[in-house]
């Protein structure tokens, strides 16, 4: 299989598909030998994010450029962006996790690798929309990261809810509670959290609170807390897709003993490179 990559990779892959922009601030996508690509099996790595709406049309030209020479196109996208969005919650409300992915199909994909992809919540290869979805998990990375940081020392490894259980089942398979406040009036349709229920014995035991992705930090603040309170000693948090966005990484570090991701998304909390998994795809 011949393998593409963006400039976006370029921390882990070396990139070979050149990606400007215009004086108007059009985008450039250019494949060098593109004949060479004619009938192959294509594995392209590129990521979605930060800025996800650039990089997604990057992503579609470069599909539909692969499409006309008929190469088949395994795309390897760390984070899929839009996947927290599967559902219609409000009336007129767009379902974005699949508008995204039937795009990736049409545009020529024939199959998305991605981590921990958030509507999924597990393991293994699902057609979701139009798209086949190979979803892997890199939970195992962080729990052997905080190997790290607690040492010698024990600790209870809990997700952060329901939706991060399958990243623990291996380890004991215990998750927090989650609660929501009620939808309000015609706002978009997301409910905050209110608080977060363990049920699990902490009282002086050092705990991993693992989730999938991060963004305002809200929950995984609420769910450092509520462990905190129920006596734990030391409390780190793990994610496999940090976004971060706002300052939420300052104040997730306020509540937490340590705060940890993978380098899906590139920030100064990305400490577990998935390097290993990306050559072993290859």
């Amino acid at each position: 299989m011949i393998k593409l990559v963006s400039p976006n990779f370029a921390d882990l892959l070396e990139p070979n598909i050149e990606i400007g922009k215009f004086p108007d601030g059009n985008t450039h996508v250019r494949i060098p030998n593109i004949q060479s690509y004619a009938g192959k099996e294509v594995m392209l790595f590129h990521r979605l994010y930060p800025d996800q709406n650039n990089a997604f049309f990057e992503l579609l030209l470069v599909l539909e450029t692969l499409k006309e020479q008929k190469a088949r196109v395994t795309l390897v996208a760390p984070y899929l962006p839009y996947a927290r969005h599967e559902k219609q919650i409000l009336d007129g409300e767009i379902a974005s996790a699949p508008v995204t992915c039937n795009l990736i199909a049409a545009a020529g994909c024939e199959k998305l690798i991605t981590f921990d992809c958030h509507f999924l919540n597990e393991e293994g290869e699902t057609k979701y929309g139009n798209l086949l979805i190979q979803n892997l998990s890199l939970g195992d990375l962080l729990i052997a990261k905080a190997r790290e940081q607690f040492g010698a020392e024990e600790f209870e490894i809990i997700g952060l809810d329901e939706g991060a259980a399958y990243l623990v089942k291996n380890h004991g398979g215990k998750f927090m509670q989650k609660n929501r406040k009620e939808y309000e009036g015609d706002k978009i349709g997301y409910r905050e959290v209110e608080g977060l229920v363990c049920e699990f014995d902490v009282k002086d035991k050092n705990v991993l609170l693992i989730d999938d992705m991060i963004s305002t930090g809200s929950t995984m603040i609420k769910g450092t807390e509520k462990i905190k309170s129920c006596g734990a000693k030391r409390v780190c948090a793990a994610v496999v897709h940090g976004l971060f966005v706002f300052d939420s990484a300052a104040q997730i570090s306020k509540t937490t003993d340590c705060v940890f991701s993978t380098d899906t998304i590139v920030t100064p909390q990305s400490q577990v490179s998935i390097k290993d998994e990306l050559t072993t795809l290859t």
